[in-house]
């Protein structure tokens, strides 16, 4: 009877391993994230608390942390104006990774019930 108490502790202790994992964002980047989305989808506090908590959740069950910082680096450098952000506006390069985070973006608001703009 000591094997399934030793066995369900191992059980758990993996599966919280892949939840870490699963969700590598440091604590910075979780709450500046939370803000920004709050501050796009304005709201009851409490509740957009939630909605764009679940939103980086899963971004982050999605993505690794390094390269959700170098899609939205991109996107964010593409609304420079002028020849700056035309450099990555006509890159045909970076456009893959505009296209997924749009689409990233547009799946964790659906799925957490975030109103599109």
């Amino acid at each position: 009877m000591k094997t399934l108490p030793r066995f369900l502790a191992a059980a758990a202790s993996l599966a919280l391993a892949g939840v870490a994992a699963a969700n590598d964002f440091p604590t910075v980047d979780r709450v500046l994230y939370v803000q920004e989305c709050m501050k796009a989808n304005p709201g009851p506090n409490y509740e957009m608390v939630n909605k764009c908590s679940c939103a980086l959740d899963a971004i982050a069950r999605e993505v690794k942390h390094e390269d959700f910082v170098t899609m939205q680096t991109i996107v964010n450098a593409i609304s420079i104006g002028g020849e700056r952000g035309g450099e990555l506006r006509d890159n045909e390069t970076v456009k893959p990774q505009i296209k997924r985070y749009r689409e990233l973006q547009a799946k964790v608001q659906q799925g957490c019930f975030i109103a599109p703009k």
